[in-house]
């Protein structure tokens, strides 16, 4: 029977997102728990793409990516396969009617990061509709379980939450992604001069998307309301420790939220 190799496979997705993201984890672990693989199902495949862009250097990256692109399709198309995290995702995309235009929009948006290393304005927008908002989008399928009414209502609102959290994760790896990879996200930015001028109106814009965001956590299932709301104040949380941290710095080194204080963050937001 397949249904012990699915739980292994959820398994190893859930494995993954622990080993990857602890506040990600602790948001999944306040969901109502019918809906706690299917997120890490998720996790799991977002995550493994992001894997082939961002690290595996020594490889044929472009190769590995066309490569997850099949074997993910085929997943899908077969409702099986022998990538244990693919598989767990096409269960997810399958079950709760994920289109397959989001998964391939989340994949040209890694493809994106084998050549750019710069964007414009339309290309940094395509890009977090890819990176970000789709996956918000993704998940959005799974907490309202099809239905499709309540996801119209509510997608807008998914894709500034995710748009939020993506832009935050740009300001928190200014440096690394600079130094390492060689990008800039925000466009018409020169890292070399980044003045206090345009910080300021990239943390408006966030500032403006997490407000749009919460307006559509209030609408969310209670079910899942409380996990999201989690992922919303640590996010929030990070937010304002860059906000307060000098321009110097924020070139200098990674901003964090100590693991203590996710837990606290945690309580807090449960409460």
């Amino acid at each position: 029977m397949k249904d012990l190799y699915d739980k292994i496979s959820f398994r190893i997705s859930k494995v993954t997102t622990v080993a990857y993201s602890t506040s990600f984890s602790l948001g999944i672990k306040v969901f109502s728990r019918r809906f706690h693989d299917p997120i890490y199902g998720i996790y799991g495949f977002v995550r493994l793409a992001d894997e082939i862009v961002d690290t595996f250097h020594a490889y044929d990256k472009e190769y590995l990516l066309e490569d997850f692109r099949k074997q993910t399709h085929r997943a899908i198309k077969d409702g099986i396969s022998l990538n244990p995290v693919l598989n767990s995702f096409q269960h997810v995309v399958n079950n709760y009617g994920i289109e397959t235009e989001l998964v391939d929009t989340f994949l040209k948006s890694m493809e994106m990061d084998l050549e750019r290393k710069d964007y414009d304005q339309r290309g940094y927008e395509r890009y977090i509709l890819g990176s970000a908002e789709v996956v918000g989008l993704m998940c959005l399928r799974v907490f309202l379980e099809r239905d499709d009414k309540k996801y119209e209502e509510l997608k807008d609102h998914a894709m500034s939450l995710g748009s939020a959290f993506q832009k935050i994760n740009f300001l928190r790896d200014l440096k690394a992604d600079y130094e390492t990879m060689g990008r800039t996200y925000f466009p018409g930015v020169d890292l070399d001069n980044f003045g206090e001028t345009e910080r300021r109106r990239i943390e408006e814009d966030i500032e403006r998307d997490f407000r749009h965001g919460h307006e559509g956590i209030e609408k969310l299932p209670p079910a899942v309301r409380r996990g999201v709301y989690i992922a919303y104040i640590y996010y929030y949380s990070l937010f304002k420790k860059i906000r307060n941290t000098p321009t110097s710095t924020l070139l200098s080194k990674r901003i964090r939220i100590p693991n203590i204080k996710k837990y606290w963050l945690l309580l807090r937001s449960f409460f």
